[in-house]
Parts: structure tokens; sequence; C-alpha cells
């Protein structure tokens, strides 16, 4: 993807209802199969390089439901890091706030299903995981490239631990 041609469809309604009804259909695709289907992106970037997809559950922090969605992810030692791109969009995902929110989330990667606490990463932390990220999807730059704000990396860090 062209960095500097963003598709001016990112900001039709329809891309973000597209983008839901995606998400809820990959999720219960995730959910049934536990992750056989729906646990690699192929889209983009990952075309060639399948990119590993996690499904993160946060709690609503308007609603107090929760709230499922599917994530690209880096495994980072024990941590899982996410990154609340949400395709270059001029606004961060739901899911971002939610877990800012409520940092107690679960991620379930393949059949396995584990609580983890959440946080932003600081400027520094951000700094070394980014090269890590795009490494592993080459369009989180572009997305970053799309947006005037500064796309958050989240690190989960296992419940146990924290």
């Amino acid at each position: 993807m062209d960095p500097n041609s963003r598709p001016a469809q990112l900001d039709s309604p329809v891309v973000a209802q597209i983008i839901k009804v995606g998400s809820r259909l990959n999720t219960k695709l995730y959910q049934v199969t536990r992750g056989k289907l729906g646990g690699t992106w192929r889209v983009g970037a990952a075309l060639r390089n399948p990119t590993p997809v996690c499904l993160l559950t946060t709690v609503g922090r308007k609603s107090s439901r929760e709230r499922t969605v599917p994530l690209l992810y880096l495994r980072h030692g024990e941590s899982i890091v996410l990154v609340a791109s949400q395709g270059g969009l001029p606004k961060n995902p739901a899911w971002y706030y939610n877990l800012r929110d409520e940092p107690k989330v679960r991620i379930q990667v393949g059949g396995d299903d584990r609580q983890y606490v959440a946080r932003i990463a600081d400027d520094a932390e951000r700094a070394e995981l980014w090269p890590l990220l795009v490494e592993l999807y080459a369009d989180f730059d572009t997305y970053a490239a799309w947006t005037d704000r500064k796309i958050p990396v989240v690190v989960c860090d296992p419940a146990a631990q924290v």
C-alpha cells in the first residue's frame, strides 16, 4: 500500500460497517474453530506473510458488557502486543478505550484463553516495539502515515505476573 495515497473510502460510514460486520464474523469463526479459521490475517502486507490473529475481550466502558474483537498480535516474551491502528482511521478503536478504562482483559490465541492486564506502551517502549510490529505487518507503517494520531501500542502482560 502506498502510504501517500490514503483511500478516500476510509472516511465512509459504509467502510466502518463493513469492518464491524467482518470483525464479528471473524470472531465467531475463530471461537467455533479455536482459531483454525480466522486465526491468520492474509490481507495487504499479510498476503505473502500471513499474520497471527488473537481474540481480545474487554469490558465495554459504557455497556459493562464483554466485547470481543479479532486483532493482529505480536508475542514479546510472555506479553502480547496489540496495535490500535484501526486501519489508519482518524479515531482509536473502541477496544482501546475499553481497556484503558478497565485493563483486565482476556486474550485467546488458538484454543488457549488467558487473563492479561493491558497497559499503553510509553514512548520508549513504543519506539522499541514499533519496528518489530512493522516486521510482523508492514501495513502498520502505512496506517500511521494515513492518520494524524499517534497509533497506540498496547502491551498485555499475563495477569499472574502483574
